[in-house]
């Protein structure tokens, strides 16, 4: 059996790789994190268009301007600080990003319980078989940043290398302190479980149930099928916008969990909530946007709220960019015409392709904290130069648009820091959490 370990964010980059024997090979192509080399920066009206207005360029990937007029109004804090307890709203928060006291244990504070088990692409129903990318060797997603997009489409990413194959992954079970078996418990499914970004969360959660600060419950680590971005089983579980990864979490894995961890699980929405990082973020907000009545309750760092949607979906050619912003290949003004058949007889209507999902869409009963850094991905891989894939644009659009509907947010741009900034999430990890959860019944 084929065994894929989960790819995480850092592999964005890759060092050469050497094929059998002592003959070197070309370096690995590896991300850009600039403007890629034929982008539409210049031509606003013109399709695919990558607005590079307050980015300084002298960083890689380019720092941003949290005053940018591309990026909605802010409160800036004194640095070192974080927002009032459960304020909402967007906040600039300062360079310094020292650790929030709850990541240390503290004696006489009880400590949950850790368990883990692995699944299997062969048990699976919803996702086998899983998918496998031919990658270079020692080059982990170097294949994707050696790929084309399909003529006069920018968004279309053509990957060759990507084939059904069998993946396994790791759940990981925490079980608060003093659980009573058969006690109804609320939840948090968080992607990318063995991420190092989360390798405090037991130690946190211990620290904030003790401290009556978050209610106690049970915190579920699912890991991804394996690698990353398009053409990949984490690709396809994360950055595909529909509800099919809700169904996997709900059908395969929440079953298992109860039996293997011996513990019950709501089934109240609003006593479930859903977290990630990067795609796994996407992911968690997908989770609740597709199934309110599931989740509703999100937190995720550095979202990718870009087109990484693989295959590309003609219906939702943006992917997650589409859940706050059009289509980038639309011309403004020029709605593409789309063809219709009704009663046996194609017709050319001329309805616009890509209008945005939230700004378009009822309000939905969903709580989302979500962060992003100022150094956070932009264009890292140049062969997709389509104007949907800045994630610090991304997330200051998707604040823009909750705010428009009236959601319940907070949001996060952050100073000196990058993709998934490990030192971001041990300041705000327990405060997230806490904003997260509030108006859940206390103990």
């Amino acid at each position: 059996m084929t065994k894929l370990f989960t790819a995480t964010v850092s592999a964005m980059t890759c060092a050469a790789w050497f094929a059998s024997g002592a003959m070197a090979q070309p370096a690995c192509v590896t991300s850009q994190a600039k403007l890629p080399a034929g982008a539409n920066s210049t031509d606003r009206t013109a399709p695919f268009f990558i607005d590079t207005t307050g980015l300084d360029f002298s960083t890689a990937p380019p720092t941003r301007d949290p005053r940018s007029a591309n990026y909605p109004k802010a409160t800036e804090l004194p640095d070192g600080t974080l927002p009032p307890a459960g304020a909402e709203g967007n906040f600039i928060v300062g360079p310094t990003h020292d650790p929030a006291p709850e990541t240390v244990a503290r004696d006489g504070v009880p400590k949950g319980t850790v368990t883990t088990f692995t699944m299997s692409s062969k048990d699976s129903t919803i996702y086998n078989p899983g998918l496998v990318r031919d990658d270079p060797a020692n080059c982990p997603n170097g294949s994707i940043y050696a790929t084309t997009t399909a003529p006069g489409d920018k968004s279309n990413l053509i990957v060759t290398t990507s084939r059904p194959g069998t993946w396994t992954r790791e759940v990981i079970v925490y079980v608060p302190p003093g659980y009573a078996p058969g006690t109804e418990m609320p939840f948090l499914v968080y992607g990318d479980g063995p991420s190092s970004a989360w390798k405090d969360l037991a130690v946190i959660l211990d620290n904030l149930i003790h401290a009556g600060r978050v209610p106690p419950m049970v915190a579920i680590g699912i890991a991804a099928g394996g690698q990353d971005a398009q053409g990949a089983q984490r690709g396809k579980e994360y950055d595909t916008v529909s509800g099919v990864y809700t169904q996997f979490v709900e059908r395969e894995v929440l079953p298992l969990v109860e039996k293997s961890a011996n513990v019950k699980l709501t089934k109240n929405p609003e006593g479930r909530a859903t977290m990630g990082l990067s795609s796994s973020g996407a992911a968690a907000f997908t989770m609740a946007w597709f199934h309110p009545d599931l989740y509703r309750r999100v937190l995720a760092y550095s979202p990718t709220m870009v087109n990484q949607q693989w295959p590309s979906d003609p219906s939702l050619r943006g992917g997650a960019w589409e859940y706050h912003s059009p289509w980038a290949g639309l011309v403004p003004g020029k709605p593409e015409p789309v063809l219709n058949v009704k009663l046996g007889v194609v017709s050319t209507a001329m309805d616009p392709l890509g209008a945005p999902l939230i700004p378009n869409s009822p309000t939905k009963p969903i709580r989302f904290w979500f962060q992003v850094g100022d150094q956070d991905l932009f264009y890292p891989n140049p062969a997709n130069p389509d104007g949907m894939h800045d994630w610090t644009l991304s997330s200051a659009r998707m604040a823009q648009v909750l705010a428009d509907k009236g959601y319940h947010y907070q949001y996060l741009f952050t100073k000196n820091a990058k993709h998934v900034d490990r030192p971001t999430v041990g300041q705000t990890l327990p405060y997230a959490l806490e904003w997260l959860w509030k108006g859940y019944p206390g103990p």
